[in-house]
């Protein structure tokens, strides 16, 4: 028994050298992605259009992440999207399971009103964007304002909802820089009571998203002619109205262009993604590679174009420049912007 025991001993001895000695292989991204759920944070109400191509990018999303997990849409919802942000940066787990749908006025706010300094947009990783933003100024046609040269001649009552939402900012800068005679009236819960507005005549116009005049009623509107878009908000036409003008044809002073670059600058990332930064790079660069595949999935594109959405995408390294450059913008601006902002 003494002979038996001594030799089990031994084995022990060896098989725990051995475990002692073996080189520890960390967990691939795969491995650790199997079997778990990835959390995604949307800045959102459930119901949105933010909700829903959040949903839809879920669904084809997960097929393309090593490991192929679960997919949670979680509605966080508050600030215009910051609660989602700083959630995401501060309370949220940081090994890659909670990724952020957020909204493109989380890479300048925190920039601009120092009460939103919870989040902070230089320090996540961005995995990219779904789509970019357009927006079109429009008008009733009864309001006698049918052109972009009108604006400049003619008193037009436009709607918005909150005040530092884009519909009220980019006709307040319009006003303020290039001398329309656009009147604002902000508070509207959302895009559908400013087009009641409209239709009881209450407002004429309002600076609407080129994705909400491709549905519903604005859609109709257009078509029968009783609403016309007047100016693209942007320095180039989107294709579905090239052959309305553009803010390129009317901004000649710098201080103009550059006060406008600003607030233009986040639509090239219209809906972003990230990710905390502490999440391990071999699982940032999986998020990052299952969002390329993912835009390019044609399941996905049919999905979004079915319901009138395109999908325009941008890397996580083009967010991040582009909020390197908003934080680059010199303090004089950040100022005139302040004021533009502040109610």
């Amino acid at each position: 028994m003494k002979i038996m025991r001594g030799i089990v001993l031994s084995g022990l001895a060896v098989v725990t050298a051995s475990a002692i000695a073996a080189p520890a292989y960390p967990q691939t991204a795969e491995e650790f992605y199997k079997g778990k759920t990835l959390t995604i944070l949307v800045s959102a109400q459930s119901g949105s259009l933010t909700d829903f191509i959040a949903r839809q990018f879920a669904q084809a999303y997960v097929k393309h992440i090593p490991g192929q997990p679960e997919a949670v849409v979680m509605n966080v919802v508050g600030a215009g999207g910051m609660v989602a942000a700083a959630s995401l940066q501060s309370k949220q787990p940081k090994d890659g399971t909670v990724i952020g749908f957020l909204q493109r006025n989380n890479l300048y706010v925190p920039l601009v009103d120092p009460s939103q300094n919870a989040f902070d947009p230089r320090e996540v990783a961005w995995i990219g964007s779904v789509d970019k933003t357009y927006y079109s100024l429009v008008a009733m046609t009864r309001s006698g304002v049918t052109t972009a040269d009108d604006l400049f001649q003619k008193e037009l009552v436009v709607g918005a909802t909150g005040f530092s939402n884009e519909n009220r900012t980019l006709p307040a800068v319009l006003n303020q820089y290039l001398g329309t005679k656009l009147t604002v009236v902000p508070g509207y819960t959302d895009r559908g009571e400013v087009y009641l507005a409209m239709e009881r005549g209450e407002v004429d116009g309002w600076a609407s998203t080129l994705d909400g005049l491709t549905y519903g009623e604005p859609k109709r509107m257009l078509a029968e002619d009783s609403m016309k878009v007047l100016l693209n908000l942007g320095w180039d036409s989107p294709e579905e109205f090239q052959d309305i003008p553009n803010l390129s044809q009317y901004v000649t002073d710098p201080e103009a262009k550059s006060i406008l670059d600003f607030f233009i600058l986040p639509f090239q990332a219209g809906r972003p993604l990230a990710a905390p930064k502490e999440v391990p790079q071999d699982r940032i660069d999986a998020l990052r590679k299952a969002f390329d595949e993912t835009v390019q999935d044609p399941e996905f594109i049919k999905a979004m174009t079915d319901q009138n959405y395109a999908v325009d995408p941008i890397s996580g390294d083009e967010v991040a420049e582009i909020v390197a450059t908003l934080f680059a913008t010199p303090e004089t601006e950040l100022e005139a912007v302040r004021k533009i902002l502040k109610p």
